[in-house]
């Protein structure tokens, strides 16, 4: 590699982005128990509620869910078990 190359010694390279909040995934699931989540399971499928619960296994309650398939809404359950071996992701609705 060149001088031309390489970015000269004084100057820094940009840091990653830091995360938005400190904190444990622990933390994350506790703080947003009784708000609005989005739950991405492995074949790609979101449903969107209300978590009421979950446990260790990561099986999740939830109420006044939406199932959306490509975005689209399929389904309407006041509510929902979603087991959590089938579980990809789960996101915050709102703001925690």
């Amino acid at each position: 590699m060149s001088d031309i190359d390489s970015p000269p010694a004084d100057e820094t390279l940009p840091s990653a982005p830091s995360a938005p909040s400190k904190g444990s995934p622990n933390d994350f699931l506790k703080a947003v128990v009784g708000k609005r989540i989005i739950v991405r399971l492995i074949s790609g499928v979101d449903y969107k509620g209300v978590l009421q619960c979950l446990d260790g296994y990561m099986n999740i309650a939830m109420e006044q869910t939406e199932e959306h398939v490509n975005g689209v809404v399929t389904n309407r359950y006041g509510d929902a078990f979603i087991r959590g071996n089938n579980v990809l992701y789960i996101s915050a609705g709102e703001s925690i």
